[in-house]
């Protein structure tokens, strides 16, 4: 019997970012928001298969070769230390691939769940952890399975926060091209640390506001507080300056913030509800009011869980 999941995008509301660490890696502390957008998988037990197989196929290209889907079956298999039937998945790509919305690191984690679940197998807790964490920064967040976190460290630090009350709207604008994660890191690097970097205070504000309860009208009175709390912007504009370009575009047509989410390229608004997103989505299209080239794909956040 196929075993079946969805795992969900997710948005940085925020992203406040330290100096390079001499293991290479930047201790990042940022508020991560779930997202009813999702993908799905499927993985089935295929035992007379010599080895694991991956189909894909959905809304947006995303190479089978180096998926995270295939490297979790992989990762787990060598934990595990002993023979295991073949897996054959297929993933309908909902989410944009290369984006900054974890797509691929949420199809990780559920990879993960899933082959625990067809194998009849279950790890321990450390050692879930160490494999999440190998998958990739943004896996244990998914894994956690929260629908807002507070994320520190190398993402290995998750710190379940409440969902929005009610949720609230979430309308994407999603480039056609790439902005490589690597490069905007380097970038980074390049320009030192500014003196007005706000994304920590604003982190642990958000953090605060979820813990009390915060529902998608306050959740989008925030957004011009927010658009200021990615410290990864500026970097990401400076190697991609059309993003300027069309935050600026997007703004005065939608009289709202627009934000980066992660490292780019990925812009996005928060409306108070999903049905006032999904009509300023046909509007703007309607209107010829986005950029072209851009995507427009609207969505919920996850609702708050008690």
């Amino acid at each position: 019997m196929s075993l079946l999941a969805k795992p969900p995008a997710k948005l940085n509301l925020t992203l406040a970012v330290g100096a390079r660490g001499d293991d290479g890696f930047h201790p990042l502390r940022s508020v991560f928001l779930r997202l009813d957008l999702a993908d799905e998988l499927t993985v089935d037990l295929a035992p007379g298969a010599a080895a694991d197989s991956l189909a894909i196929d959905g809304d947006f290209d995303c190479p089978v070769q180096g998926n995270l889907v295939l490297r979790a079956f992989d990762l787990l298999r060598r934990a595990v230390g002993q023979p295991l039937p073949a897996l054959a998945a297929r993933l309908v790509k909902r989410i944009p691939v290369g984006a900054g919305l974890g797509g691929g690191s949420s199809d990780g984690a559920a990879a993960l769940e899933l082959a625990q679940r067809a194998w009849g197998i279950g790890l321990a807790p450390d050692v879930s952890a160490e494999l999440t964490l190998a998958l990739g920064s943004d896996v244990p967040f998914f894994a956690a399975g929260a629908p807002a976190a507070l994320v520190e460290g190398r993402g290995e630090l998750v710190t379940p926060l409440p969902g929005i009350d009610g949720g609230a709207g979430v309308l994407l604008a999603v480039s056609p091209a790439a902005l490589a994660t690597a490069s905007v890191y380097a970038r980074f690097d390049d320009r030192g640390p500014s003196a007005t970097m706000p994304a920590v205070e604003l982190t642990a504000e958000l953090g605060r506001a979820l813990e009390r309860g915060l529902d998608g009208p306050g959740l989008a009175a925030l957004a011009s507080r927010l658009a200021e709390a990615n410290d990864l912007w500026p970097a990401a504009s400076e190697l991609a300056p059309e993003l300027a370009a069309r935050r600026g575009r997007l703004e005065s047509a939608t009289a709202r913030p627009w934000l980066m989410s992660g490292s780019g390229p990925t812009l996005f608004a928060l409306y108070p509800s999903g049905e006032e997103a999904a009509a300023e989505s046909g509007r703007l299209a309607e209107d010829s009011l986005a950029p072209a080239d851009l995507r427009l794909i609207a969505t919920t956040a996850e609702r708050r869980t008690s």
